[in-house]
């Protein structure tokens, strides 16, 4: 492994962990040169396929363009970054276990959406709002729509937090 400040080839490993999901593992390394440390991570590399973009391009699938994506849409919301990056690795393994060579990037966010509605409804509207290039009031409303009919669970907020009218009523049905 070349050192990435000084370009030496020789360097040992100090420590050697298995991440939680066992699909990779991380090294704690030490240059032999200049005596810095540095981290190398190790996955399997599957043939993922190549992603039709919507002008037509082709480009490597990148999970961290699901990262990036559902993190946007995740701003101020209560998902954590561990979620986000298990949601983009759940996608991640979908694609790679379809077996194509290709695949549209409209695909990709379609397999992103429904996983995204069950983690936060408001960061599903987001995305989907992007995603689908919603191009007025009616059709983002349409959306918001076929969301209220579901049932979300309680919206139970710490006492650390202040309430909103939605919190306040469900408060006072539980009470």
């Amino acid at each position: 492994m070349r050192c990435p400040f000084c370009a030496t080839d020789e360097d040992k490993v100090i420590e050697t962990r298995v991440s939680k999901d066992g699909s990779e593992i991380r090294r704690r390394r030490e240059c032999e040169g200049c005596k810095r440390r540095f981290t190398t991570y190790e996955r399997i590399e599957e043939s993922m396929p190549q992603v039709v973009k919507a002008d037509g391009r082709r480009e490597p699938f990148d999970r961290n363009k699901i990262v990036h994506g559902i993190a946007a849409s995740v701003v101020k919301r209560r998902v954590s970054r561990d979620q986000v990056q298990q949601l983009a690795l759940e996608v991640e393994r979908e694609v790679g276990e379809a077996g194509v060579s290709e695949i549209s990037s409209r695909e990709i966010g379609e397999r992103v959406l429904p996983k995204l509605r069950e983690l936060d409804q408001i960061a599903y509207v987001r995305f989907a709002s992007i995603y689908r290039d919603f191009r007025d009031v009616d059709s983002f409303t349409k959306e918001v729509d076929a969301l209220k009919g579901e049932d979300t669970g309680r919206h139970e907020t710490p006492a650390h937090e202040e309430r909103t009218d939605e919190h306040l009523a469900v408060a006072a049905d539980g009470e």
